[in-house]
This record gives structure tokens, C-alpha cells and sequence, in this order.
């Protein structure tokens, strides 16, 4: 049994801007795997950081954990326009994630919003809610853990799951439950399928099969990852998703990619290399688990 000075101690890890951002995120990890008022209320303190890319993952975090004490957090976040885009963003999934129909009025009116990443993760989210009251709850788990922002679609082809994800005359939530299902599918055929997506219009919708093919780890995806990372030009959200995917996939080709923008302009992009490549030493390493920081408050090695 976790107590709460171990929350408490994990907590001020995740907090301090001191702190190397590598701790912070096993440090957030940690918390979202314990769950609870306490890691909720550690995790909701940390909004008030300067990064982006922690306050991103602080929202992905508050989603997954489907706990509806982090809805009030998750409004104001989404509510804030002094919060950078993709943290809105990720606040608007997360409320879709959670899954509670009292939100439903709210990500409608910011459906609407004159941030198009966050009018789309809204859209989206809405989406998300009416399919769960429309089929009376979550859909049956799959292969991976994550509260996905749409249901994967009952198609089991990939030639045709390919052709939706594809097809930008379609509406996105049709073309995301085409993504989980190739996701779903895995192999190289659903892995190059997935890394075509990285040329499609939507910003949103390329940062998503970024992470999708992070969760996949297919090393066909790399050079296509590779390419999208290196794309100064390409939305700074994207190229995020890109450098963590390639931290996750863990291969060689991923270290000199990542490596090659670790001092990126753009902050984002360059934590997001720093945090891949620690993922990227855990992926290659022996250490057991990811989200370490009760080991690293006990002195045990990872």
C-alpha cells in the first residue's frame, strides 16, 4: 500500500522545475498509475509550469485515468486561452477521455473554437461521448491500455482501414476509429498505412498517427517518424509526437533522429527529444518499468 507521504514525495518531484524533466515525467507516470484525490491534486498543482510539453502530458495523464475529480482542472485548462494550443488540446481530450456526459454542453461550444486544434479535439471528444451513451459505455478492451479518443472501427481490412484514414472527405471521427483499428491490426502493412497519414492536412490528425505509431513500435515507421521530426516547418505538436514515438520504437535509426534535434529552436520539440531519449534508454535498457518513481524514492535501482 502506497502512503500518502510517498504520493506526497513523488509529487514535489513532479512540481519542481528543478528537477531534470526526465524525473518529472517517470514522477507523473507514477502518479497516474497510483491514481487517487492525492495524485490528482499533485498532477492538477503542475499546470502552473512553464512547459508546455509537461502540461500536455499532464493533461493526457488526467484523462487516462478516468477519474472524474480531475474534470473541474481539465474545464479550467481548456477554459485558460493563456494556455499554449496543445495543452488546451490535450485538456478537451482528456474530457472526452474521462468519459462524464456533464461536459458534453462545453466541448460543444468549444467545438467552435478559433483554435482549430482544440475546435477538432472538441468535436472529437463530443463524438467520443455520444457513441459511449449511443452503446451504453466503453468499447471492448484491446491490445493496448489507453482510452482512446475514438472506438476502433469493426473493419478489419487494411487496404480499406487505410482508404478511411486516408480519405480527408471523411469526418475525422470515422478516420480516427480507422487509426485504432490499424493500430489495432499491427504489423508493417498497418505501420506504413498509419506513417502515410503523417502527410494529411490536419495538424491534429498528424500528431495522432504520430502517437499511434509510438504505441505500435514498428521500426517500418521510423524513416517517415524521422522525416516528420526533422520538418522545422511541420506543427510543433506533430513533432512531438514524432520524437516520442521514435523514443518508444527504440531502435538506431530513432538515437541519431533524436540525437539530431536534442537542441532544437523549438522547446517543445527539444524536451520532447530529451524525454524520448530517456524513454529510449529504458526501451534498450533492463530496468522494468517506465514509471519508477516509487523505486527512485526508496534508492532501489530502476
Amino acid at each position: 500500500m502506497v502512503t500518502e507521504q510517498e504520493v506526497d514525495a513523488i509529487g514535489q518531484t513532479l512540481v519542481d522545475p528543478k528537477q531534470p524533466l526526465q524525473a518529472r515525467f517517470r514522477a507523473l507516470f507514477t502518479l497516474r498509475g497510483l491514481g487517487g484525490p492525492g495524485a490528482i491534486a499533485w498532477i492538477s498543482q503542475a499546470f502552473s509550469d512553464d512547459s508546455a510539453l509537461l502540461k500536455h502530458e499532464l493533461a493526457y495523464c488526467l484523462g487516462q485515468m478516468q477519474d472524474a475529480r480531475a474534470i473541474p482542472v481539465l474545464v479550467d485548462v481548456l477554459q485558460d486561452t493563456r494556455q499554449e494550443p496543445m495543452v488546451r488540446h490535450e485538456a478537451g481530450e482528456a474530457l472526452g477521455a474521462i468519459g462524464d456526459p456533464e461536459v458534453l454542453e462545453l466541448l460543444k461550444q468549444y467545438s467552435s473554437d478559433p483554435v482549430i486544434e482544440v475546435a477538432e479535439t472538441c468535436q472529437l471528444a463530443v463524438r467520443r461521448l455520444e457513441w459511449l451513451q449511443q452503446h451504453g459505455g466503453e468499447p471492448t478492451a484491446g491490445p493496448y491500455l489507453s482510452v482512446d479518443p475514438a472506438p476502433p472501427a469493426e473493419e478489419r481490412d487494411v487496404g480499406r482501414l487505410r482508404e478511411a484514414l486516408l480519405d480527408e472527405s471523411r469526418p475525422l471521427f470515422e478516420r480516427y476509429r480507422a487509426m485504432f483499428a490499424l493500430r489495432n491490426a499491427g504489423g508493417e502493412e498497418a505501420a506504413l498505412a498509419l506513417a502515410e497519414g503523417l502527410h494529411c492536412g490536419s495538424a491534429l490528425f498528424r500528431h495522432e498517427v504520430g502517437y499511434v505509431l509510438g504505441q505500435l513500435q514498428h521500426e517500418a515507421a521510423v524513416p517517415q517518424l524521422a522525416a516528420a521530426l526533422a520538418r522545422c516547418a511541420e506543427n510543433p505538436m506533430v513533432r512531438h509526437e514524432c520524437a516520442e514515438a521514435l523514443g518508444a520504437i527504440a531502435r538506431p535509426a530513432c538515437l541519431a533522429a533524436l540525437q539530431a534535434h536534442a537542441d532544437d529552436p523549438e522547446r517543445v520539440v527539444r524536451e520532447s527529444c530529451e524525454v524520448a531519449l530517456d524513454m529510449y534508454e529504458h526501451e534498450t535498457g533492463r530496468a522494468f518499468q517506465y514509471a519508477d518513481g516509487l523505486e527512485q524514492l526508496h534508492g532501489a535501482p530502476s
